[in-house]
């Protein structure tokens, strides 16, 4: 049970940009056409990745095994903080779905999905995962303990990573 309910670490950095991207698109899409069940797959694909990586998350299978090998080499990055920036947006897109669709907030919910656009914009289209600052920042904080996530911790012990003062 442990082994389905983990989270890939490192992870490829093209295939968390993929998800992020289709999020991005499907978040736009409600907006524009007011369609607030899209958050249900929205959200449903938020708790997926953020309680088991891709395993349960069709689009975090199509991100990991079709798209991502196509846009080339893998980029590996750090797992835990984008577990950290999955259940984030796990919060927000169940909120979302739960004040828009149950209680009828539509505006408490395209505030959500404009959230979204944005952040899902920024990991997708810049390579910026707010999530993970914000992990980042309770490393630093010491919220988070640093044996979460050693390569988050001590960046200098990734590969090629040269420390400060010695030579290149």
């Amino acid at each position: 049970m442990g082994q389905i309910f983990s989270f890939p670490n490192p992870i490829n950095e093209k295939a968390a940009r993929s998800v992020a991207f289709v999020v991005m698109l499907a978040a736009i899409l409600a907006l524009a056409t007011g369609w607030q069940w899209l958050l249900i797959p929205i959200a449903y694909g938020f708790i997926a990745r953020a309680a088991a990586g891709p395993t349960f998350s069709p689009l975090g299978r199509l991100a990991m095994d079709v798209i991502a090998p196509r846009l080339g080499e893998k980029v590996p990055t750090p797992g835990p903080p984008k577990r950290f920036a999955q259940a984030i947006g796990a919060v927000v897109t169940t909120a979302a779905a739960i004040g828009g669709l149950a209680l009828g907030w539509t505006a408490f919910a395209n505030v959500c999905l404009g959230l979204m656009v944005v952040f899902a914009g920024l990991e997708s289209l810049l390579g910026l995962c707010v999530g993970c600052k914000m992990f980042a920042i309770l490393m630093r904080l010491g919220v988070i303990p640093p044996e979460t996530c050693e390569a988050c911790n001590n960046i200098w012990a990734r590969p090629g990573a040269t420390p400060p003062g010695a030579s290149a």
